[in-house]
């Protein structure tokens, strides 16, 4: 079968979609068919968090007004043992909102109503940040006091123990480690961790990088190795 992002045989994508809206589900699920994914799809926050630990899906889409539980805790239920990338959808505007699913752990945030286009070349995005990365230029191994980063392994160490990243954290961290002591700008930011179509979504950038900070730095409040450069961009010292 082909792959949704290529033309090379591989296993297909699974994607599962939780919504309690019938028709939004429905459409959902005939354009991620006829573009050969794999699709389930749950009515609610339990069935949702159910399906997933049976089924294993490689991208979530995620309604926040569910009928039984608040979609921001399915985020915090999936984050409890998985990375696989979350993709909001959501009829709420505020920013307070938005900043809240992707501090929980979602990795974008697409507000209805929305263009089908759009969703899928979103979904396709996250699909590519969770995708693991060949050898050769990732064989990089990056030391602070605090924590190492190994690019080759997409893996981070704290103190002796693996530190869990969900695939944007650690998108946002390899792009800021690849160019170790120089800003980088907002705006590459986010198109090279979100994507081409992104530039002005500047609360993506405070929420993560508060998480790196959180987890890697001594005293995220006062950080070391991530460092705001106010109104311009982000830099990495080791």
């Amino acid at each position: 079968m082909l792959s949704p992002t290529g033309g090379t045989p591989q296993t297909p994508t699974r994607v599962l979609v939780i919504d309690d809206e019938p028709q939004i589900v429905r459409a959902l699920v005939i354009n991620l068919k006829a573009r050969r994914y794999e699709v389930d799809a749950a009515h609610d926050g339990a069935t949702a968090l159910e399906l997933a630990a049976a089924r294993h899906p490689d991208v979530v889409v995620l309604d926040l007004g569910l009928p039984d539980m608040d979609g921001v805790e399915v985020i915090r239920g999936l984050r409890g043992w998985s990375r696989v990338p979350i993709l909001v959808l959501s009829a709420r505007h505020t920013s307070d909102e938005k900043v809240e699913a992707l501090d929980a752990g979602a990795d974008d945030y697409v507000t209805k109503p929305f263009g089908m286009d759009e969703l899928l070349a979103r979904l396709r995005a996250a699909v590519r940040r969770a995708e693991p990365t060949g050898a050769g230029e990732d064989d990089v191994m990056v030391e602070t006091e605090e924590f190492t980063v190994d690019l080759a392994a997409k893996k981070v160490n704290r103190g002796g123990k693996d530190v869990r990243l969900t695939p944007t954290e650690w998108h946002l961290l390899e792009v800021l480690v690849r160019s170790t002591g120089r800003l980088v700008s907002q705006k590459q930011l986010l198109q090279e961790v979100w994507g081409p179509s992104y530039g002005t979504e500047t609360n993506y950038l405070r929420v993560y990088m508060a998480q790196l900070r959180r987890k890697l730095e001594a005293d995220p409040s006062h950080p070391r190795h991530f460092i705001t450069e106010p109104g311009m961009g982000y830099r990495f010292e080791p």
